[in-house]
């Protein structure tokens, strides 16, 4: 799963990196955990553009009757994201990248588990494969997000089971193209990313709680 990850890069290079608009503001963040509002890249109305949007983390569907739902749904699994009540639609016309630069995984050892950072090599910015969802009753209106996960690779096996999936180069254009709703088309592109191309390391358990928000939660333990 995916349930912890850190932005820290710069707006600017986003937005050029992504080739999208925004008027938000962000800060460097060290500990991004569900219910708090994520920066995602998603195409517009028009596909004229893409825009740089905050959205809930935590995917709430246009049907259900009390948004707490999306607390439960902050990951969408790549096997059945097609089939899923909660996902399917959003597959087809709601998809975006959850921006990123690192995530956090714990391993168990013995009863206690460990926590860990994995990021690229190069300590670039990373692209969740996400989907959106636009919810509104009584007045009340919530965009929300999730991010789609995958199998491990060589590299995360050793962590967990399962990890987010990375999108990068023309998968990237392909994702946010909106004339695309094959899922045929889509579907492949949710395999594991290359483990070469990344790195990870033991950090402090200060990243366990939330509440935590500064570089130290990805510091390098001491050996």
């Amino acid at each position: 799963m995916c349930g912890r990850y850190t932005l820290r890069a710069r707006l600017n290079q986003l937005l050029q990196i992504y080739a999208a608009e925004s008027d938000v503001e962000l800060e460097p963040r060290y500990n991004i955990a569900p219910t708090q509002d994520v920066a995602t890249v998603r195409s517009t109305a028009d596909s004229a553009t893409r825009e740089l949007a905050l959205l809930h983390w935590g995917l709430i569907p246009s049907w259900a009757d009390d948004p707490k739902i999306g607390n439960h749904m902050i990951n969408a699994r790549g096997e059945t994201v097609a089939e899923k009540p909660s996902f399917r639609t959003a597959l087809k016309r709601r998809r975006c990248l959850v921006l990123a630069d690192g995530f956090y995984e714990w391993k168990k050892e013995g009863k206690a588990k460990q926590p860990h950072f994995i990021r690229m090599k190069d300590d670039g910015p990373i692209a969740f494969a996400g989907l959106w969802e636009h919810w509104r009753k009584n007045g009340l209106t919530i965009e929300s997000c999730t991010i789609i996960t995958t199998s491990a690779n060589k590299l995360m096996s050793e962590l967990h089971d399962r990890m987010p999936v990375i999108l990068s180069g023309n998968d990237i254009d392909l994702w946010l193209d909106q004339k695309v709703e094959d899922s045929k088309t889509l579907l492949p592109m949710l395999d594991p990313y290359p483990d070469e191309e990344m790195e990870t390391y033991p950090v402090s358990t200060l990243v366990n709680s939330p509440k935590n928000e500064s570089s130290e939660c990805i510091e390098p333990l001491a050996e």
